[in-house]
């Protein structure tokens, strides 16, 4: 190894390195025994000459199609064959007519950061890309070659001693000189071969020269090295073809390039490869570790879930069918394009910092005090946006603890602004708006997780569970005590005038309330809320019914609770509504957050990426939504949602949180049931009319997520179907595609392989079927995300507001705490919220989780990303219309949030509804549409 001196200079390196090169002696070229014949039937144009560069007398022949799989080879599985020689003749022509000379610029993207290391490193690429050793760029013709039976082919490698630099300081250009015979046609594909010894970003090839212009070739992907993997890498022009109409030229390499994402199933994959497969979540739980830290695995017929992306790790020593954990700071496995770009984790780097910072103040908090410290007074609360200062001053004063003290001092100092939070939008107008009933009902339509409300059609309530298990399935809400509520209001009046609504959480939660109650520090009940829509346009809750597991003593263990007109009652409500909140919390991140979005959507990437080429309209057109969505799952996996993790600790249901959102997957998740429109209706906010754009009218017009969700959800629809009209014009050409039908297959059979046999899927035989899956798809990666997420700071930010799991049960005559609520309600009422550490760490998540970073892409810039990957004008002109559409969006939103009228949306205090506005600035704003879920 060669170790460079503090005397040592970038050159005298450089030097040394390429002395090596020269005396070294060439090593033979390996190929796997499966890849023999092929070789031999290509190896005229595999050995074809170029000139050579100085001091080199052989090098190394090209394949131009990968070969799919693993890279794992044995001895036995390998032959040697000798590299041909070179002369010094330049690129024969094997045209009559002449040849043309034509030129690539490739395209590169500097790391905005660097060490000394890697700055020496880069000097030296540039010297070997100088000399023509570094990138080798081979051009494939779109036209079959007669002797070879594929595409034409020429190569050379990029030259020149210094980059072109370009108008962004991170991106440079190299270029590359090819003469090509006058009938080579025009290039479909390159392939790239990286000789440097780590790998470059690899932003676009442009190629210059043809008859019919220069050809595009979007790339935007990570180039390996060839001492990791001595494949290269396949580059399709940008220009979309079904599979019946790719060029005879490129047709392997098609089917070749997705052979190569599939991989065998074997193996632990490496950090720079491009696998895409499947596996169960059985990495959340770490059985080595000991009891507490197990967890079933997830993706079976006991506890069904999508697949999520395979690693290949190895099992544990205690458990053969769990996966050992990679643990912080050690990266997850994802393909290597699927990670975040620099600035990506820059952002995320910044957050997790904070979130660090932020839990070290509540973490020593706990070092001093017996058990954590909870909540006492509202002031212990506002110091979190205050000053950040959690810790008594008597604390501070206990010599025992002074280091401690001492050190939390010096963070203090040195990160002080870090250390606060900011203010949540849902007291920055109004402090006081979290206590009113009418805000709690607003937040149901209006707030983090609107997605949950139904109507309520008829009485008497029933559970679906089994009632020799979970007691009588009668709800304890009864007329009676509805209609003491409604004032004057009968019952059938409002359900036929469409009146009565509900939250209902009891079947999800009332099979796991028992273990939930076991942990410490968790008291929970399964809760239904009915709340009635006035005459005046406003919701207001009315009952909330809290229920427990059967006991032989109260085989129905229900209890009810009304709005009361004094002191007791008033705070016995708050204290009801707070376990609502903290059930509505639990099931909004598992179900409708985690599940729904982010686990659902990933299978759907992993089949696009192993079922469709890159050239596929139907691939180009999802890509912009599949961006980073991989990547921040597995840090979920690794951080969030695993055993220990921040739900774990933080939200109701502890260690039992990934079996309650397994268990909403059997019992509730429906694809068909993911469009906005079909969730409506079956949820009964909204009535089928065909007059309306969406086809749909809403129960509730003032409901502000799926009014302005419909807009956005039909501005997809839109573009979509103009979409699959243009590329599908041909009867029959939906059934024929071959590559759609494995995709669509694949997805079914094995994404959600839980799911394969139910009856709802859709058929995949007509544009409206596409459309329609297609539509779904995009919304749920774009606008029900961002409905569902980026609200969560705000929102969540005030713990009182949302708690997110509740440690006191509801106290009551005869209980020993009874008297002591009497005395200090809010003394009840606060230490019965997540302590000062739990609150702390789930604020940090949240803000993390709500924060748009700077190299977001926003679905109004769909047509600027789109413009990169299509050549076709008719295409560019869809993606236009959809964006000047979504422009037109904003503004309607931004009306209704004036208008006076719409109640949940406008008035004092009341903070507009912007998270369905498609742009945003970066950092925590509470609005803006990405394309993809990517935090």
């Amino acid at each position: 190894m060669f170790i460079l001196s503090s005397t040592c200079s970038i050159h005298q390196l450089i030097g040394f390195r390429f002395k090596k090169m020269l005396t070294s002696q060439p090593r033979p070229f390996t190929l796997r025994r499966s890849e023999v014949t092929y070789y031999a039937e290509k190896h005229h144009r595999l050995t074809r000459k170029t000139t050579p560069f100085p001091g080199f007398r052989r090098r190394v022949p090209i394949r131009a199609v990968i070969s799919g799989g693993d890279n794992k080879t044995s001895a036995a599985d390998v032959v040697v064959v000798e590299k041909p020689e070179e002369d010094n003749g330049s690129l024969a022509s094997s045209s009559k007519s002449g040849s043309i000379n034509v030129k690539a610029v490739i395209t590169i993207r500097k790391k905005m950061k660097e060490r000394l290391t890697e700055k020496i490193e880069d000097q030296w690429e540039s010297f070997i890309n100088g000399i023509g050793k570094g990138i080798l760029i081979r051009l494939i013709s779109e036209e079959i070659d007669p002797g070879t039976k594929s595409g034409k082919s020429v190569e050379s490698f990029v030259r020149g001693w210094l980059p072109k630099p370009s108008n962004d300081p991170y991106v440079i250009e190299y270029g590359a000189d090819f003469t090509v015979p006058q009938d080579f046609g025009h290039p479909g594909a390159v392939l790239i071969t990286n000789f440097q010894d780590k790998e470059f970003f690899l932003v676009e090839v442009v190629v210059h020269g043809f008859r019919k212009g220069p050809s595009f070739f979007r790339a935007d992907t990570w180039i390996h090295s060839r001492k990791d993997n001595p494949e290269s890498r396949i580059i399709f022009k940008n220009q979309a073809y079904l599979p019946s109409q790719t060029p005879p030229g490129i047709k392997d390499l098609r089917r070749e390039d997705l052979l190569s994402l599939r991989g065998n199933g074997k193996g632990e994959r490496k950090l720079h490869e491009r696998i895409y497969d499947y596996d169960v979540y059985n990495d959340l739980g770490n059985p080595d570790k000991g009891e507490d830290t197990v967890r079933p695995v997830l993706g079976n017929e006991e506890w069904p879930y999508p697949r999520r992306c395979r690693t290949g790790r190895p099992h544990t020593k205690k458990d053969r069918f769990t996966e050992t954990r990679v643990e912080k700071p050690h990266p997850v496995y994802v393909p290597r394009d699927e990670t975040f770009e620099e600035i990506k984790q820059n952002t995320f780097s910044a957050g997790r910092l904070k979130a660090a910072l932020h839990n070290l103040i509540p973490l020593i908090a706990s070092k001093l005090s017996s058990s954590d410290i909870p909540f006492t007074n509202f002031s212990d609360i506002e110091k979190l946006y205050n000053d950040g200062v959690l810790l008594k001053e008597e604390e501070h004063k206990e010599k025992k603890n002074q280091f401690l003290t001492n050190a939390m001092n010096q963070v203090l100092t040195v990160g002080d602004k870090l250390l606060k939070y900011d203010i949540p939008a849902i007291i920055k107008r109004d402090r006081f708006a979290w206590l009113r009933d009418n805000e709690f009902a607003r937040q149901i339509l209006a707030g983090v997780n609107p997605v949950n409300i139904q109507l309520l059609e008829e009485l008497p309530i029933l559970s679906t569970l089994d009632p020799a298990i979970y007691g009588p399935p009668e709800s304890a809400i009864t007329r009676e005590i509805l209609e003491k509520e409604l004032h004057g209001t009968t019952v059938e009046q409002a359900i036929k005038g469409k009146r009565l609504f509900i939250l209902d959480y009891h079947d999800m939660l009332l099979p796991f309330i028992e273990k939930m109650n076991s942990l410490p520090g968790r008291k929970a009940y399964a809760s239904r809320t009915v709340l009635y829509y006035t005459n005046t346009g406003i919701l207001r809750p009315i009952v909330i019914e809290l229920s427990l597991p059967p006991t032989p003593s109260s085989p129905s263990n229900k209890r009810i609770f009304t709005h009361g007109y004094h002191a007791t009652t008033f705070w016995i409500w708050k204290l009801a509504k707070a376990h609502v909140c903290s059930n509505d919390a639990g099931v909004h991140q598992l179900v409708n957050h985690w599940l729904r979005t982010h686990a659902s959507m990933e299978p759907y990437i992993i089949a696009t990426h192993r079922q469709l080429s890159s050239m596929h309209p139907v691939h180009k057109l999802l890509h912009p939504h599949m961006r980073y969505t991989m990547e921040i799952n597995a840090l979920a996996r690794q951080s969030l949602i695993n055993g220990g993790g921040i739900i774990e600790a933080c939200f109701s249901p502890g260690k039992y949180s990934m079996e309650i959102s397994s268990a909403a997957y059997k019992s509730m998740w429906r694809f068909d049931m993911e469009a906005l429109p079909a969730d409506l209706i079956r949820r009964g906010m909204a009535v089928e009319d065909p007059s309306m754009p969406s086809g749909v009218k809403l129960v509730i017009e003032d409901y502000p997520y799926a009014a302005d969700g419909l807009l956005i959800w039909s501005a997809i629809k839109e573009m979509v179907s103009s979409y699959v009209d243009h590329y599908y014009s041909e009867p029959n050409s939906i059934k024929s595609d071959v590559e759609l039908q494995s995709w669509w297959d694949e997805i079914k059979n094995k994404g959600h392989y839980d799911k394969r046999n139910e009856p709802w899927w859709p058929n995949l035989a007509t544009k409206e079927d596409l459309s329609g899956i297609l539509t779904t798809m995009i919304w749920v990666a774009s606008g029900q995300h961002a409905a569902i997420n980026f609200g969560q700071y705000p929102f969540g930010g005030y713990p009182p507001n949302r708690p997110t799991l509740v440690r006191r049960s509801i106290p009551q005559e005869g209980d020993p705490d009874y008297d002591k609520f009497l005395l200090n309600p809010e003394y009840t009422f606060l230490t019965s919220l997540p302590t000062q550490l739990q609150a702390t760490k789930v604020m940090a998540v949240q803000d993390t989780l709500s924060t748009h970073s700077a190299d977001e892409e926003y679905i109004n810039q769909l047509h600027d990303i789109q413009r990169l990957s299509f050549s076709d004008p008719e295409v560019q002109e869809i993606f236009q219309r959809f964006s000047t559409k979504l422009e037109e969006i904003e503004q309607i939103i931004h009306e209704r949030n004036k208008n006076i009228k719409l109640k949940n949306r406008n008035g004092a205090g009341v903070p507009p509804y912007e998270l369905l506005l498609p742009s945003s600035p970066p950092g925590v704003t509470g609005r803006g549409i990405p394309n993809s879920i990517s935090i």
